[in-house]
């Protein structure tokens, strides 16, 4: 196992909690510290077998395995906070997501831990941050979410923005969090020294609007919501269309990458006698331009997705997938968790295990293993505990020295950045992969990023563009996804181009690509191939589905992979199709997993001196975002359904209207309490009289009529003063944000979220910082993306120390294009 030798306690709660499952997934102790009682996530069902009991609940299930369970009262027991205190002693990493200052509050906060334990990587999970103007607002997922800019691009256009079935925003947070605390391990092993790790929810969860946050700063429009896709500007890029027995995820775009997909999908189409010679002929490749300069009109746009839809309702969802991988198109099914459990895909590829539950008499079927590693694989070693039960356990365990190098002292601040020295080559593709090695650059890691000319990355195509004016220089999604790399031009097919390749893949200790499988073999750049040249190499390979399996070649993109793994049938309405996610909503997921196995498989081959390769299936690793849905259709065979904004668990829960043009404020009541501190703010008396009213029961019950009085009073009211009423109350409250409020905002701003660079031909822009910070070695972004082959000299003279005849010699070749 990849992390054997260390322990973490786990401190946390709700989607926070699959941080230390993570952990646990690559072989670290984890030790779940849970107050009388229980988490709070073991009272919130779905239930096994519709048995509310603690230890039955499908949603704790889904975050807790590989953990051991102790019962400790950290808020009331001296002695319970001594036994604490014995254990932070041991322990590796800590993660907690309590509110800021709970910890403090009982004497066991950072500072007071690192006097016991130097070596400890102490991470907070928070809704804003642990610090700032915004850290004592009280939060839910959704008030979060509302405040990443996610919730406001997602969903239908004449409706309320609307959240996932499963909340998402503590969940970005918690994968961030396994990945955050990795990289401080790293330092800490180096140093002996830990030190305090923020994560804050809001940025985290900001990273799935793919950049469209720097809207505001670049001088461009705002993103839009559309049901089933985005609008960008006047342009509304429609994925999701109806199938005969559902629905289907059609990427239809243009440029250099996508073109040819959009081009083949209309010879299909003209076949069937749908389209007419003109619209297959169109130039699918140059389309955007032709829509920009208004040769082409919008309205054919609109046209032809409406084209796009009388196709699709002509075949099943298995006969379009068929089709698409048969004539290379962008189409998948938006799969149910009855499709996920009946996938060939994945039963091909030994994705599900079935754990054993001695109390319950019988085995139950989880989804597996989110990365797969040739050496150390992933285990389900243990089923998520039963509470406290392994606290006699864990007290008579024998004391154990965390397994950071003891260095005393230790070292002093400010450190290295944790990853200095660490060399990675990266090959990777739009933004699934590049947001990964983006966040190991902001922390000391050598990025050298591989692209060509011949074959611009899609990345390059996409907005928010500079001033509204395309260009694959000129877009922020590129300036944020790449900054802090070097970024070098190379032709891969080009036989002087391998060779360079090779010497690269000499230099560097990990290896990144995320091409369609087979085709880094076809260029004699397989793990094989590198192994021979560099035998401890670690190489991430990335795709859709992964390198084996009947469909592990289907080419794609993350606005098909999100709905391959389910998230689009979670989000939308009852009465209508499916509204989201936004964009390509697993590109946002995956990264977060692809640095934790990175780091993983780096301390590995420390301690081991081996490398080793790392097969990362985007759907397989994404479809741990959903796992209360999965398991309640695993376990009683319940598929979830769209319900807009409504919880079954909390009542009110919900987007509603604020003065102004689609603005828009999610408020939460997750206690009795702030139910009765909203009614005072609203001056609704007869609710706060109302015995029925009183429990969450009679709320749920009833949320029609309370959605309809909330709606009422705050569309009289501007989204700030909403905040300020609410939140002073202790209701959790906050508005959608738009890229404007996020430029605005003053927690991002305490933060330092947007740090302005300069570009050798904009000037200075705005890109985003790190998703997480770290204490002692906070993160520096010192460039954005590089323009075309920027960084070739440097990387040719400075890391590979060629010679000025050999730098003349790859040049003249045409190797660097």
């Amino acid at each position: 196992m990849l992390l054997q030798p260390y322990r973490v306690l786990d401190l946390t709660d709700h989607g926070a909690m699959i941080a230390g499952q993570m952990l646990g997934d690559l072989g670290a102790d984890v030790i779940l510290v849970e107050p009388p009682g229980g988490a709070e996530l073991r009272r919130i069902g779905p239930w096994f077998r519709d048995e509310r009991d603690p230890n039955r609940s499908l949603n704790f299930w889904s975050f807790n395995r590989n953990k051991r369970s102790v019962v400790l009262d950290l808020a009331n027991s001296d002695a319970d906070r001594e036994t604490f205190r014995r254990l932070v002693a041991t322990a590796d990493i800590l993660i907690e997501s309590f509110a800021p200052g709970t910890m403090d509050s009982w004497g066991l906060g950072y500072e007071a831990l690192s006097r016991i334990n130097p070596r400890l990587v102490y991470v907070a999970i928070t809704p804003y941050g642990s610090t700032g103007p915004k850290a004592g607002w009280p939060a839910a997922d959704l008030t979060a979410l509302a405040s990443s800019c996610v919730l406001l691009m997602t969903g239908d256009d004449d409706c309320p923005p609307v959240a996932l079935a499963v909340p998402q925003a503590m969940l970005h947070a918690g994968a961030d969090a396994a990945a955050a605390a990795l990289v401080a391990l790293a330092g800490a092993v180096r140093d002996g020294a830990g030190q305090f790790v923020d994560v804050s929810a809001q940025t985290s969860a900001m990273a799935a609007t793919q950049a469209t946050v720097l809207a505001h700063g670049l001088g461009e429009v705002e993103t839009q919501r559309l049901a089933g896709g985005v609008r960008f500007g006047p342009f509304p890029l429609k994925f999701v269309h109806p199938a005969a027995d559902g629905y289907v995820s059609v990427t239809f775009l243009f440029g250099n990458a996508m073109g040819p997909f959009s081009r083949r999908l209309m010879e299909v189409m003209y076949e069937e006698g749908i389209v007419d010679e003109a619209t297959r002929d169109k130039d699918w490749i140059g389309y955007t331009n032709l829509l920009l300069s208004g040769q082409e009109p919008i309205s054919e746009l609109i046209r032809c997705n409406q084209l796009i839809s009388e196709f699709t309702k002509r075949h099943t969802k298995a006969e379009l997938f068929k089709l698409a991988f048969e004539r290379g198109l962008l189409i998948v099914p938006v799969a149910t968790m009855e499709d996920l459990a009946n996938s060939e895909q994945l039963a091909a590829r030994d994705y599900w295990v079935d754990v054993e539950h001695p109390e319950l008499g019988t085995k139950v079927r989880y989804h597996g293993p989110w990365a797969r590693f040739s050496k150390a694989p992933m285990e389900t070693r243990r089923r998520p505990p039963l509470l406290g039960e392994h606290t006699a356990e864990v007290k008579a365990e024998a004391q154990r020295v965390p397994a950071a190098a003891a260095v005393d002292p230790p070292s002093p601040t400010p450190l290295r950045p944790p990853l200095e020295g660490v060399k990675i080559l990266d090959f990777m593709w739009v933004v699934a992969g590049p947001w990964a090695t983006r966040a190991l650059a902001d922390y000391g890691a050598t990025v050298v990023r591989v692209e060509s000319t011949t074959r611009v990355d899609t990345v390059r195509t996409i907005g928010p563009f500079k001033d509204r004016q395309p260009g694959p220089e000129r877009t922020g999604a590129h300036h944020t996804v790449n900054a802090n790399k070097y970024t070098m031009t190379l032709n891969l097919l080009h036989p002087k181009g391998r060779e360079l390749a090779l010497r690269l893949v000499q230099w560097a200790d990990v290896v990144c690509e995320s091409f369609t499988p087979g085709s880094m073999a076809k260029m004699g750049l397989s793990y094989d191939d590198l192994r021979k040249v560099k035998p401890d190499i670690i190489m991430l390979s990335s795709c859709l589905n992964g390198q084996t399996g009947p469909y592990a070649t289907l080419a794609g993109y993350g606005t098909m992979g999100a709905q391959l793994a389910g998230f689009g049938e979670l989000a939308g309405w009852p009465d209508r199709p499916p509204a989201g996610p936004a964009g390509a909503y697993t590109d946002y997921v995956v990264p977060k997993f692809e640095v934790a196995a990175i780091m993983a498989a780096l301390d590995y081959r420390r301690r081991t001196g081996e490398g080793l390769h790392i097969d990362f299936s985007q759907a397989e690793a994404a479809i741990h975002f959903l796992g209360p849905a999965l398991l309640d259709y695993l376990v009683n065979g319940r598929l979830w359904q769209r319900q807009g904004n409504a919880s079954p668990w909390y009542a009110p829960h919900g987007v509603y209207p604020a003065a102004g043009s689609d603005r828009w404020v999610a408020i939460v009541c997750r206690t009795d309490v702030q139910w009765q501190a909203l009614c005072r703010v609203l001056g609704r008396d007869d609710w706060a009289a109302d015995v029925q009213l009183a429990s969450v029961e009679g709320r749920l019950a009833r949320r029609n009529e309370l959605d309809e009085g909330i709606a009422a009073w705050t569309a009289e009211r501007e989204p700030a003063e909403i905040e300020e009423l609410l939140n002073a109350a202790g209701v959790p409250a906050h508005r959608a944000s738009s890229s404007a409020d996020a430029f605005a905002d003053p927690q991002l701003a305490h933060r330092g979220h947007f740090v302005t660079v300069t570009h050798p031909e904009l000037g200075p822009i705005p890109v985003e910082n790190a998703r997480w910070l770290l204490s002692r070695t906070p993160p520096e972004v010192r460039w954005p993306g590089g323009t075309f082959g920027q960084h070739n000299e440097f990387v040719l003279r400075e890391i590979l120390g060629l010679s000025d005849d050999e730098v003349v010699e790859y040049v003249a070749s045409g190797a660097l294009d």
